[in-house]
């Protein structure tokens, strides 16, 4: 079996068409039919059926599939790996961070990373708790901040930075709005604005109402908090965000209150993975990364 091969019958898998994966591919139609037929002559299988023009994947080549490109994918990354190991200041660091986590210090931390070392690119991708944790594991990311930071998982391994409170933010003109703090049993009768499924910002949320007794009335579901802080500006509904979210980019017609009671926070760090070394310029971020949040904490972030 050949690395061609596997290419060819990927993107033919893609593209359900021989004669577009060739153009794409640059190659002549021919090279990629006898490469997939010499594939399935090896295999013992039929990949692909044909249906007028183009070409289906059968049952046996939708599995062949699912691994070949588990398997492209990593060589891929090998190579990065190598390229990167071999030169560590010309480096590509992917870097996921999660929606909820505001952008503010990670751009100055990668604007204060790429002062020292201007050659190494970035490539950043934003994505739920869940998602980061599967990009990391999978090595589509090199490294990823996460809020909560894992403790036993069996895949990945976490550096807590920092904690941050989780606060209420309500409508200026709301009732509650006059109080010092308030209680999240106070709560109960309101209408939240929350994340999505998925964010565990969200999990954090409704676990706490279920420990005061509650379960919180949701009239919008999304995934940006400011499009969350604008509706509550709005009047629909009053939502619980971390306390970076609410350091700036916060709608006049709010208030950002204190809860006293149950006290909520939320762990924020960097996870890598246990599966494989991170390549030098990756390393050298992370230790930048564990530094840069180690000082921000002496001057109180």
């Amino acid at each position: 079996m050949e690395l061609r091969q596997l290419k060819y019958f990927i993107e033919v898998a893609k593209r359900e068409h021989v004669t577009e994966a060739a153009i794409h591919m640059h190659v002549a139609q021919s090279a990629v039919s006898r490469q997939i037929t010499n594939l399935e002559e090896e295999l013992g299988v039929q990949l692909f059926t044909r249906e007028g023009r183009n070409v289906k994947l059968t049952k046996a080549g939708a599995l062949f599939m699912e691994h070949a490109q588990a398997a492209l994918d990593e060589i891929e990354l090998a190579k990065r790996k190598v390229d990167e190991f071999l030169n560590p200041e010309s480096g590509q660091i992917h870097l996921g961070f999660p929606n909820t986590l505001a952008p503010k210090t990670l751009t100055f931390a990668i604007a204060s990373f790429k002062e020292q070392h201007p050659d190494i690119g970035f490539h950043l991708k934003q994505g739920t708790h869940e998602q980061l944790l599967e990009k990391v594991v999978s090595g589509e990311i090199d490294i990823a901040l996460v809020s909560p930071v894992p403790k036993h998982h069996p895949d990945v391994t976490g550096h807590i930075f920092f904690s941050e409170k989780i606060l209420a933010l309500l409508p200026l003109n709301h009732p509650l709005a006059g109080k010092p703090s308030l209680r999240l049993d106070e709560l109960r009768s309101e209408h939240f604005v929350t994340f999505s499924n998925g964010f565990s910002m969200r999990d954090l949320f409704f676990d706490a109402c279920k420990h005061i007794g509650f379960k919180p009335h949701i009239s919008f579901e999304g995934d940006d908090a400011d499009t969350i802080k604008g509706l509550v500006a709005a009047g629909l509904g009053i939502t619980l965000l971390p306390e970076m979210s609410l350091s700036d980019n916060v709608p006049r017609e709010t208030k950002r209150m204190n809860i006293s009671e149950p006290d909520l926070s939320r762990s924020v760090g960097v996870i890598v993975t246990k599966k494989r070394e991170l390549a030098p310029s990756d390393m050298m971020f992370y230790r930048f990364l564990i530094s840069f949040y180690d000082m921000l904490n002496q001057f109180g972030q």
